[in-house]
């Protein structure tokens, strides 16, 4: 039993029965569409079909179970007695199949999503690789001509520059939203031809080893109006606000506060309505929740987003998002494109 599987021992109940793709991951380093994950005091087994057999046999410090395509069906014919499961994950008809297999379930949330919040020195030098792709993509999407070009097209050049710097793939779709596109926090890169006057928000992240990186940046495509310079302004202050109190110890809701407090005193309170962060490692978006109503923690090692935004509908949004990791002291800062607004042409 590997490490972080013996961690896990140690907060459990009952055996769990793990199904959450990134958590199998986690806890076994085995990627499938199709396998399960059972974690008992003495053993962890893993069960999944043909097709990944060969994979799952070379797997270490597991037990390889094989069984048919219907793995959670035919998993329940080799357990017996009380089971956790993962119950944000696990659907209702294979908690059906468990059940009539035999089995008494217990619904659990978060066991695992606990333990991958707080990251491993060697995890987290897999997501300092995937931020330095996603800092030198910053810099060449920079360089490119905005004024003219499609949201679509841009977000195109993102995803080339991902792969020609060496990354999987792109940890979400890149979101190029220009003008009044912006104002909408997870909008679609689309047909919009992007004009001069404007703010271009570009979130983007690469995915390399498995884990993720995310950082948005906002440009300008040349002078702005008034409106949407003081909003760039503001949102800067908040972000930067955050990031000071992004320390261990600190209730990621005192975080949140720390920078909506900015932008709320400059009257825009209405236009930040998401949190401010979120975690970042096998998935892009993971514990812990830093927003109003987290009831997390900030400890040393977590990586998280700090990214206020202000959404001004009809006219643009801006948001500016670091990705940072919690140490003793000052959060070590990943992103290093700069947060000063860049004009592009």
């Amino acid at each position: 039993m590997n490490a972080r599987a013996q961690k896990l021992v140690e907060k459990l109940e009952e055996p769990l029965i793990v199904t959450t793709p990134a958590n199998v991951r986690y806890l076994t380093g085995f990627v499938s569409s199709n396998v399960s994950v059972v974690v008992e005091p003495e053993r962890v087994r893993l069960f999944t079909d043909f097709r990944y057999a060969g994979a799952a046999r070379i797997v270490p410090d597991v037990e390889f179970v094989e069984t048919r395509r219907e793995t959670i069906a035919h998993m329940a014919e080799f357990l017996s007695g009380t089971f956790a499961f993962e119950s944000t994950n696990l659907t209702y008809r294979d908690y059906e199949q468990l059940r009539d297999g035999g089995l008494e379930l217990i619904p659990r949330m978060g066991l695992v999503e606990g333990l991958r919040a707080v990251k491993g020195e060697d995890e987290l030098e897999q997501i300092r690789r995937a931020a330095a792709i996603t800092n030198q993509a910053y810099e060449r999407i920079a360089e490119e001509r905005f004024v003219g070009r499609t949201e679509r097209e841009l977000a195109w050049r993102m995803f080339e520059f991902f792969h020609e710097l060496g990354a999987e793939e792109e940890a979400f779709d890149t979101i190029v939203a220009a003008g009044a596109n912006g104002a909408r926090p997870h909008a679609d890169s689309g047909e919009r031809v992007i004009e001069q006057g404007t703010t271009v928000v570009v979130d983007a992240g690469a995915v390399l080893d498995g884990y993720c990186s995310d950082c948005t940046r906002t440009f300008a495509t040349g002078e702005l109006p008034d409106e949407l310079q003081r909003a760039y302004d503001v949102c800067l202050e908040a972000q930067l606000k955050g990031l000071e109190a992004a320390r261990p110890g600190i209730e990621a809701k005192q975080t949140d506060a720390a920078a909506r407090d900015v932008i709320t005193e400059a009257g825009l309170g209405e236009a930040f309505g998401h949190g401010l962060g979120h975690g970042v490692g096998i998935d892009v978006h993971e514990a812990p929740h830093v927003a109003p109503t987290s009831t997390d923690t900030l400890v040393a090692n977590n990586v998280l987003t700090i990214e206020p935004g202000i959404y001004l509908e009809g006219t643009g949004g801006i948001r500016i998002e670091d990705l940072v990791v919690i140490t003793d002291g000052e959060p070590e800062v990943l992103t290093s494109f700069p947060k000063e607004l860049v004009t592009v042409s």
